[in-house]
């Protein structure tokens, strides 16, 4: 069995936010487990193209945004998952952190970030 506790998890700045890593692929689970925070305000051009990623959001709201365009609001209790490895955009409304338990498989590492600075997007 395993516990962990918030204050106890590896953190890893991506970029834009905060993402604390709960399980990884050293646990043996086959999927990681995240507590992240995006900040209020940014824009991530982000893409998974060696993991799926379903992301639930419990506070905060946001969007995210296909590359073709089609926008998603997300707020308290909305999931989103990108299941074909989709590129996008995740956006945070200025008034508040969003903060998402999001799931990837397989799982992370535990040590992966984004690079925002590129005109790309940005992908592990």
């Amino acid at each position: 069995m395993i516990i962990r506790d918030l204050e106890n998890v590896k953190t890893v700045e991506w970029g834009n936010g905060l993402s604390r890593r709960f399980l990884l692929e050293r646990d043996g689970m086959g999927y990681s487990v995240t507590d992240t925070t995006v900040r209020a305000g940014t824009k991530s051009r982000l893409e998974y193209r060696s993991h799926l990623e379903a992301c639930y959001c419990i506070e905060g709201s946001g969007e995210v945004v296909s590359i073709s365009g089609d926008s998603y609001p997300i707020t308290p209790g909305r999931l989103y998952a990108l299941d074909q490895h989709e590129a996008h955009y995740l956006i945070a409304s200025p008034g508040a952190d969003l903060r998402l338990v999001c799931v990837f498989s397989p799982a992370l590492v535990g040590d992966e970030r984004h690079d925002l600075d590129t005109d790309d997007f940005s992908q592990y």
